[in-house]
């Protein structure tokens, strides 16, 4: 996963378009076999160089916007026609894609992936699998999340930088909110926006959106996160600066005008704050706040939260239809478990792998420069084994906005808890007629 916020930026970016018809890709006028990638992120493009390099073909890659790559991949692939060998998928609608019949059956011969289950962080194997218990796609990384936050900051008001005894402090929602006024009576603000704890809103009893009885699961934690969030802005936590706007990237790296909304950053301002947390998961690191700091690199420190979480991910397999599975497979092998390459991957790009043979090589001696000289790589691992594949469903991404929505209108005061948790279900009855809310119980 990588650059969450280019995915609502970007309008279309792409080293080729597809012009040949139902998928075969196998010839090329320059003699070499060639195959077509379609993926949302440009995280594939250096694998594919090395990979074209190793096997001397022509590899087309394709990158279309994440808000738009369902709608436009899906006709091809119904179709067959102008259909890429390989595609990715992203975590928002896995669950989904896997049920299509899109993706070859890399469960069967001659892939038997299921030989290498042992080898991969667990919830990531598990997500590419359908009903049917067969896996259709692999991912190469794993995508936990945490809390980074400023290593100076830290010191100043909490007198500590320790991960572990910040992590501690973290571990409850009741302990976050005291951080946070210690860190408003000096001058600073927890997180840039109220969007940051909705990764904590689950508690420690996480479940999915849907249950196997096609219910609705509105969980305490659920509820409560409306209170917390509400209370986020009533007690002044945060800089007033929405994820993925200006001041949410500029606040990375200094002082921003407090309550900036989604205008750009006034650097001549007079009422500046400094924020001290993000809510990220590994991919922010390397594609958001890397991406965004100067000053501030080698201030940051990870630690973790009230309850582990993830967010996003990258799969990818084997068009159905396509003509060129061989190859294919081998660009998936060698993307997903080829050590070589992926040792070389890690070491060079910091992405946390999910292939355990090489993150049990690599991971004892991994030291961020950005991060202090801290061990996030060890971190990631340790928080990716609490994470529960099961509480993906293929609702999430419809349910989430409904639910962030609501929460939204509850905390600026359009609507009453009770209001906005009943606008809440009638989003999703309206949406899946299907799904029984607790209303209708």
């Amino acid at each position: 996963m990588k650059k969450l916020f280019l995915f609502l930026l970007v309008s279309v970016l792409s080293f080729a378009l597809i012009a040949c018809n139902s998928g075969d890709s196998s010839s090329n006028p320059g003699g070499k076999q060639k195959l077509t990638v379609w993926s949302f992120t440009d995280e594939l493009q250096e694998p594919i160089d090395v990979f074209m390099e190793r096997h001397d073909v022509e590899i087309e890659l394709t990158i279309i916007p994440i808000a738009d790559y369902p709608t436009r991949l899906r006709p091809v692939l119904e179709s067959g026609s102008g259909a890429p060998d390989i595609f990715t998928g992203e975590l928002a609608f896995i669950k989904d894609w896997v049920e299509q019949g899109y993706w070859e059956n890399l469960s069967q011969a001659p892939y038997n992936v299921e030989e290498l289950k042992g080898d991969f962080v667990d919830y990531v194997f598990d997500l590419g699998r359908g009903s049917d218990g067969n896996i259709k796609a692999l991912s190469w990384q794993t995508t936990p999340g945490g809390i980074f936050y400023r290593r100076s900051i830290a010191n100043e008001v909490l007198g500590t930088d320790d991960p572990q005894v910040i992590g501690e402090k973290f571990s409850t929602m009741d302990g976050l909110f005291a951080v946070g006024e210690e860190l408003k009576a000096k001058g600073y603000r927890l997180f840039p926006d109220e969007g940051a704890v909705r990764w904590f809103a689950q508690g420690n009893n996480p479940q999915a959106w849907v249950n196997e009885n096609n219910e609705l699961v509105m969980s305490e934690g659920r509820i409560n996160h409306f209170d917390y969030a509400k209370q986020l802005r009533e007690m002044d936590l945060t800089a007033f600066a929405p994820e993925w706007s200006p001041a949410w990237f500029a606040a990375m790296d200094g002082p921003i005008n407090y309550n900036a909304g989604w205008d750009a950053v006034d650097t001549n301002a007079s009422n500046e704050v400094e924020v001290f947390a993000y809510a990220l998961p590994t991919w922010g690191l390397h594609s958001v706040l890397k991406m965004n700091t100067d000053v501030t690199s080698g201030d940051w420190a990870v630690t973790n939260g009230p309850n582990p979480y993830f967010w996003g991910g990258t799969w990818l397999g084997i068009y159905s239809g396509s003509k060129n599975k061989d190859l294919a497979w081998e660009f998936v092998k060698m993307m997903t478990h080829d050590e070589e390459f992926l040792t070389n991957w890690a070491l060079e790009s910091g992405d946390v792998l999910s292939y355990l043979p090489v993150t049990e090589k690599i991971k004892g001696d991994f030291s961020e420069p950005f991060l202090g000289g801290q061990n996030n790589y060890t971190f990631f691992l340790n928080q990716a084994e609490s994470i529960n594949p099961g509480l993906v469903t293929r609702y999430d991404q419809q349910i989430d906005n409904f639910f962030g929505n609501m929460v939204s209108e509850y905390v600026d005061g359009v609507k009453t808890k009770e209001e906005a948790i009943q606008e809440f279900y009638n989003l999703v009855r309206n949406a899946y007629p299907q799904i029984k809310t607790p209303d209708q119980k």
